[in-house]
């Protein structure tokens, strides 16, 4: 099927069937934007293999481009990055969409820039917040102006990235703490990266993505050091070009993982869930519980399968409470706020919002319903994906914008398709 008309529903039409076969999920964007940026800093030629090519990772590959790096596709899976290790002044705002990885990474790296460097987005993006990240680089003795606290940023790249110590509020995002990691290693003196707040810096969200920029960039040479919980001392070694291996998506793999309990299936992702080194594999172990989810779910360390869990416990046998999940109204759209919408789409009484938690009722007597209810994404990838789950099991499901999932997952309808799933595509 097309996934290419922007506005159009997808209709998903419950299988009689479980749902059985194998899908290889897609390269993690998490990894293959960080792998991208390290390698574009890396003198001499990187090979990144299993790689993601989506929407995020073509603004971030493209963006490089505009810097003075050679990216080349090989073949659907590879990129081969060849760089001078330095990033020129592009010629142009970069535009990245509604890319966080590449418009926070990118923020601190223009810093390496010889010029100002402007990094925008689209209507989505200009929304989502980047000020802490800006007031680090501040810090750092970085000029650069977010005059609205989101995108667009100037940066006045001075051809070097700063030195010492810098404090970094990363209550909102982890990704601020990548983007200094990141560009610090390429500094001329030791940078100390420390987390604000509390004792621990315990105000961190999903510290797990931070385990895997410090994977990849030791990976191109990077040395880091850990003098306490709350501080990462970053030396200034540059980075080596090198041949990198990149692990499926642990977050696409959550809807296969959902989608497999849901119809008591057995689908083959080519990887078992303990090889996944991504946060969201930890929802393996929940979404293996089901239909028992724990009464409580706490987000916070896997944030972008909480529409997945959400869109799960509608069919668990008692209610489930999702904690922590705060971030997830400043991401691609206020997810919280998506996910308690499409819910009660569906029934009036399913989801409801109770400060920044997220209550789903649970009614396994969902199962077989036809309750029709067009679920509105939000131009959100996850959105729509997790809420195709609840057309497996509930007549009358349909998602509107489906090409949004081209974001981090241009493959999923025809990866559902290809396990026997019957959509329908409609003018909207």
């Amino acid at each position: 099927m097309s996934t290419d008309w922007s506005g159009d529903l997808t209709t998903v039409i419950p299988p009689d069937h479980p749902l059985r076969g194998r899908v290889v999920p897609p390269g993690s964007k998490s990894i293959t934007n960080r792998a991208l940026l390290v390698a574009a800093l890396a003198k001499g030629t990187s090979r990144l293999t299993g790689a993601l090519k989506s929407d995020d990772t073509r603004y971030m590959a493209v963006a490089l481009q505009a810097m003075g790096v050679t990216v080349e596709e090989p073949d659907a899976t590879s990129f081969t990055v060849n760089s001078s290790g330095r990033l020129m002044k592009p010629a142009a705002p970069l535009f990245l969409g509604n890319a966080g990885t590449a418009t926070r990474f990118l923020a601190a790296a223009a810093a390496l820039v010889d010029g100002n460097v402007v990094v925008d987005g689209d209507a989505h993006m200009r929304k989502r917040p980047i000020a802490p990240l800006v007031a680090a680089l501040g810090a750092l003795g970085i000029a650069a102006e977010a005059p609205t606290g989101c995108p667009p940023v100037t940066v006045h790249g001075k051809g070097s990235f700063g030195a010492g110590r810098v404090e970094i509020d990363a209550g909102l995002s982890s990704q601020y703490v990548s983007a200094l990691l990141m560009a610090s290693a390429c500094g001329t003196e030791p940078v100390d990266i420390v987390l604000a707040g509390g004792k621990e810096g315990e105000e961190i969200g999903a510290r797990g993505y931070i385990d895997l920029t410090l994977a990849t960039m030791r990976a191109f040479g990077a040395e880091i050091e850990r003098p306490d919980a709350r501080t990462w001392r970053v030396a200034p070694t540059g980075y080596r070009a090198t041949d990198y291996l990149i692990e499926p998506d642990a977050s696409a793999a959550t809807y296969l993982w959902a989608a497999e309990v849901l119809t008591g299936g057995a689908i083959d992702l080519g990887v078992p869930a303990e090889a996944f080194t991504q946060p969201d594999a930890k929802a393996h172990a929940l979404i293996a519980a089901f239909p028992h989810l724990p009464p409580v779910i706490d987000g916070s360390q896997m944030q972008d399968a909480v529409p997945t869990l959400a869109v799960l416990a509608a069919f668990n046998q008692t209610p489930v409470r999702f904690t922590g999940i705060a971030n997830l109204r400043v991401k691609e759209c206020d997810r919280v706020s998506a996910l308690a919408d499409g819910l009660t789409r569906i029934r009036p009484d399913l989801a409801r919002e109770e400060g920044d938690d997220l209550i789903v009722a649970s009614d396994p007597g969902l199962a077989g319903q036809t309750l029709p209810a067009s679920i509105d994404s939000y131009a959100d990838h996850r959105i729509a994906m997790s809420f195709a789950l609840a057309g497996l099991k509930i007549h009358g499901i349909s998602i509107q914008d489906p090409s949004c999932v081209a974001k981090t997952y241009p493959g999923y309808w025809q990866a559902l398709a290809s396990l026997g799933v019957q959509l329908e595509e409609s003018r909207a």
